[in-house]
């Protein structure tokens, strides 16, 4: 059974990065570095301009997320189950379009990119109380999980268990959250206004055609 579905997980990357051409490469190789969070990480700031206790707030929740989500998917997941990256699996490596000779770390079993991504989108989503930023959030927490695939260092699987991990600790982040504001802030309000939260999910389509349009030129 297991086999069955290991080989299933193979097929079914090999399907998913075998849909390229030069012009995604670039997209999604922009996509899948950190820095494309950049704008979306700055409309937040901006956001949370008018309060710095609440902005303390919050940047350390998404700090403390982060830091949780990848020490379990990296620290603990991926060196206990040891599963080899298909960019570094010998059966199926020679078969992938790999993009400026990426590969990855050794071992790919959760994917750390899916559990960070689900989990500050989660946080955001929830803190925000806005569906506006959920939909934008999660859409590109799904893209930038698409890209890890694209390029060859993922399977599904590992995507699967990452947004596993990612939502997991997404929702025990956010329920401490609950506990820190009502501690500390003394209030449930949304940390956004409505403004702020169209802003922020503008932000997420903003950068998917600014990443869009600068894969043109590169």
């Amino acid at each position: 059974m297991i086999e069955y579905l290991i080989d299933i997980d193979q097929q079914a990357l090999i399907a998913i990065n075998s849909w390229h051409a030069p012009y995604f490469d670039q997209l999604m190789w922009l996509i899948t570095s950190k820095l494309s969070w950049a704008l979306i990480l700055v409309a937040v700031l901006v956001a949370l301009r008018r309060d710095r206790k609440l902005a303390l707030l919050v940047i350390a929740t998404l700090v403390l997320t982060i830091l949780i989500s990848d020490q379990i998917s990296s620290g603990l997941i991926k060196h206990t189950v040891e599963r080899l990256r298909p960019s570094h699996n010998p059966d199926i490596a020679s078969t992938l379009h790999l993009v400026n000779g990426y590969t990855g770390g050794m071992f790919g079993f959760t994917s750390s990119h899916a559990a960070n991504s689900f989990s500050v989108a989660l946080v955001l989503s929830l803190i925000s109380r806005y569906r506006r930023v959920m939909v934008a959030l999660m859409s590109w927490a799904v893209l930038q999980c698409y890209s890890r695939m694209y390029l060859g260092v993922h399977y599904p699987g590992d995507i699967i268990g990452g947004t596993v991990v990612g939502l997991l600790v997404g929702w025990m982040v956010y329920r401490l959250w609950l506990w820190t504001e009502h501690q500390w802030m003394h209030c449930y309000d949304p940390i956004f206004t409505r403004s702020d939260a169209t802003m922020v999910a503008s932000s997420v389509y903003v950068t998917i055609a600014f990443l869009a349009i600068l894969s043109i030129f590169i």
